[in-house]
């Protein structure tokens, strides 16, 4: 079993109030090559010196610090972009989670691994979008799903971060975890290439629902990378059910963050 450490998710307000501390500390820790063992600038780690064996990740202070009234945005920067990102506390899916900010890391160090460039790719519980807009800015076909109460400020995060792109149109679509799956995306039209999924599992009722949604999709051929802080049993007993339905490599650890990063693709024995 896969032991977890407990940390404590940061205080938006609290963040504005202390930016500019934190912005000294975000330029040590970009440039101190010691403590710091994942940098897209000034870093690239895979796990291609030894395939059986995970990294150990930081996620990185990619979080631009701001001086702001406006505490429900943040400012991310990633392939070389600023996103612009904005949350609500009425709902946990609209807000931007530690697994979101590993697998954007990890994809923007890793895209000689994970090449997304013109590839379809669907992400289940989008939240904020934030995962998937990376992904665009990677050269992706994005399918970005959610809840129908999370998509009109998912919906909004992707339009305002890629009104400008010469790239792929992004796609937001409504999809509840295990209902109308053949129906909303029959299997004989809808294929992606990669399937992403961060911070999915926690406390809800809908994980029986989740795991058949992530089956349905993940056809022969098609990579199923989730992102997750591990917080409760429950993550761990999903991810023997998990484990059961998928081949799966556990890519990356973030320990100070308690999120691990897995690649599964379906068992077909």
């Amino acid at each position: 079993m896969i032991s977890a450490q407990q940390a404590s998710f940061p205080n938006k307000i609290q963040r504005a109030m202390d930016c500019q501390t934190e912005e000294e500390e975000t330029r040590e820790e970009q440039y101190d090559s010691e403590n710091c063992t994942c940098s897209s600038k000034h870093a690239s780690p895979t796990a291609e010196s030894d395939s059986d064996s995970p990294v150990t990740l930081k996620i990185l202070q990619n979080w631009v610090p701001r001086v702001s009234p406006y505490f429900d945005k943040d400012h991310y920067t990633y392939a070389g972009h600023q996103i612009v990102i904005q949350e609500s506390i009425e709902h946990f899916g609209a807000v931007v989670w530690p697994g979101a900010l590993a697998l954007s890391q990890y994809l923007e160090s890793n895209q000689e691994q994970f090449n997304l460039k013109d590839k379809k790719v669907l992400e289940i519980g989008a939240g904020t979008g934030l995962v998937s807009i990376v992904v665009l800015y990677l050269g992706a076909y994005v399918t970005a799903t959610d809840l129908p109460e999370i998509l009109e400020n998912l919906s909004y995060n992707i339009s305002k971060n890629t009104q400008h792109m010469n790239t792929h149109k992004p796609e937001v679509r409504k999809l509840v975890w295990g209902e109308s799956l053949d129906e909303d995306f029959p299997a004989s039209t809808y294929h992606y290439d990669f399937i992403l999924a961060t911070d999915v599992v926690y406390h809800h009722t809908a994980l029986d629902p989740l795991l058949a949604t992530m089956a349905y999709f993940c056809k022969p051929g098609t990579v199923l990378l989730w992102a997750n802080k591990f917080r409760f049993s429950t993550d761990y007993e999903f991810l023997e059910k998990f484990s059961t339905i998928f081949n799966t490599t556990l890519l990356a650890e973030f320990p100070e963050s308690n999120v691990k990063l897995l690649k599964a693709t379906i068992r077909e024995d």
